[in-house]
């Protein structure tokens, strides 16, 4: 599927607009780390631009119909500014990862232009150790965590020479921009097409009445446990409480060998022991700060793909959101992982992904007034206390001009009375987690990253491995 001018937002990605607030910014990004000096701007400006033709959708910007006659759609910005989205920026001496944190929080404590394309990338020098950085930041109505790797990857090489990339496309002219009474006619035409489209439906279920049927049972059943799901609300804890615009970042590196050990000999899959390590921290985490974990069970909102293989790498999001178990409330690490891994498998068997993807499809059918409503409440965050996502990664060395990626680390976002987030990606061999929390909130943010390297070394030592190593940059190594 082409990424062209004139496409209308996915009902999804539409909602991602509809959530963001003054303190909740719905974008997401990473912090990558590379091993080498950092090449010039003009360098790093003319390799992005020689790859841009891949991802057309980033010079794409939000059309909004008037009077709410639609979703937005995207369109060419005519006055892209390639300078403009990737940015050049030093930290001072010493150039530690402290002061790196610092700087990428600050950037994704600030809201994107929704007037220009929705995302933007920092070249950082001045790391110590001859280091030097990336901080993405982009919208997740441009894109979601599954096939945002797909689209980070056209930056990369698999090999340390880089290949030389014609500047295929350039110079680039944007299409001219839709006149506001055209784009409320195309809105409009939208709207008179549901008839059809739903007539459309209707001849296709008496054409195959038999897997309709089957469909529209399944799809009935899921709603019915997304419905009861919603009649149980988390529980209240320090982690939800408002939060202000600003946020803390925190790195966690592992080994994803360590992850395998665990699932391989104590039962489960990588996702379920990450969600284990997150329930120990988190224990450790409230008991610390005078809570209770006796019967109390969090809630994580678990993003769950439902791109189709043959949609992989298309745009768009395609994902619905199931919540996860987090048992702060088991103390013995081995029985805290046998609960997860038996809560996830009953989520999977249940109807809970399929009555959220039909969800989704209703909303489709909404105009945009009625789809920010059902938005919020598919994304309640009465329902979840935290964020979890876990996203596999490539699991062999990339390149940047000819330097070498060292560490990814993911940052999620914080929807509205969440304070915490846990993003997790593996790649090449390590599984790195990015903390996001409030700044007010979580103070004490690296206090709770020490609870899940904790956490992972109680599961490790159960499965009969020796103690994770705290693993460190390679600078830190030197």
């Amino acid at each position: 599927m082409a990424q062209a001018h004139g496409d209308r937002l996915s009902a999804v990605d539409a909602s991602f607009l509809a959530q963001e607030r003054a303190n909740s910014h719905m974008h997401i990004g990473a912090v990558l780390i590379f091993e080498g000096p950092p090449p010039s701007y003009e360098d790093f400006l003319n390799h992005i631009r020689s790859r841009l033709h891949l991802v057309p959708r980033y010079r794409h910007k939000l059309a909004f119909p008037p009077l709410e006659t639609g979703r937005p759609i995207w369109v060419d910005d005519p006055t892209f500014n390639l300078e403009y989205h990737v940015r050049h920026t030093a930290l001072p001496n010493p150039g530690s990862e402290e002061q790196l944190r610092a700087l990428a929080a600050r950037i994704h404590s600030q809201r994107l232009d929704r007037a220009k394309p929705l995302w933007e990338l920092w070249l950082v020098q001045g790391l110590e150790g001859n280091r030097f950085a990336l901080i993405s930041k982009t919208h997740h109505a441009l894109v979601d965590g599954v096939s945002g790797v797909d689209l980070m990857t056209v930056m990369f090489d698999l090999e340390p020479v880089p290949q030389i990339a014609p500047h295929e496309g350039e110079p680039w002219a944007a299409k001219p921009e839709p006149a506001p009474l055209a784009l409320a006619a195309r809105g409009v035409k939208g709207l008179l097409k549901l008839p059809f489209d739903v007539a459309a439906g209707a001849v296709g279920a008496a054409t195959h009445p038999g897997s309709t049927l089957d469909h529209v049972k399944e799809a009935l059943e899921g709603i019915g446990e997304v419905a009861w799901a919603g009649l149980n609300p988390a529980p209240e804890t320090p982690l939800n409480v408002p939060i202000g615009p600003h946020r803390r970042l925190s790195f966690v590196r592992n080994d994803l060998s360590d992850f395998k050990l665990v699932k391989n000999t104590l039962g489960g899959t990588v996702n379920d022991v990450v969600l284990t390590v997150v329930a120990g921290g988190l224990r450790t985490w409230l008991r610390s700060h005078g809570v209770r974990t006796e019967g109390l069970e969090l809630r994580a909102l678990v993003p769950v793909s439902v791109r189709a293989k043959d949609e992989h790498g298309q745009l768009g999001n395609r994902i619905v959101v199931m919540r996860g178990p987090l048992p702060v409330y088991v103390e013995d690490p081995v029985a805290r992982l046998r609960v997860v891994r038996h809560a996830m498998e009953d989520l999977k068997s249940s109807k809970q992904a399929v009555g959220a993807d039909a969800i989704v499809g209703l909303e489709a059918l909404a105009p945009p007034t009625i789809l920010a409503q059902a938005s919020r409440l598919q994304f309640s965050t009465r329902l979840f206390n935290l964020l979890v996502t876990n996203v596999p990664g490539p699991q062999l060395p990339l390149y940047v001009l000819g330097r070498e990626l060292e560490d990814l680390f993911p940052v999620a976002f914080l929807p509205e009375n969440q304070s915490l987030a846990v993003a997790v990606m593996s790649y090449n061999g390590r599984m790195d987690f990015g903390l996001l929390g409030d700044y007010d909130t979580l103070t004490d943010i690296e206090d709770f990253g020490q609870a899940l390297r904790e956490a992972l070394a109680e599961l490790v030592e159960a499965a009969g491995g020796k103690p994770p190593r705290r693993r460190r940059s390679a600078a830190s190594a030197a």
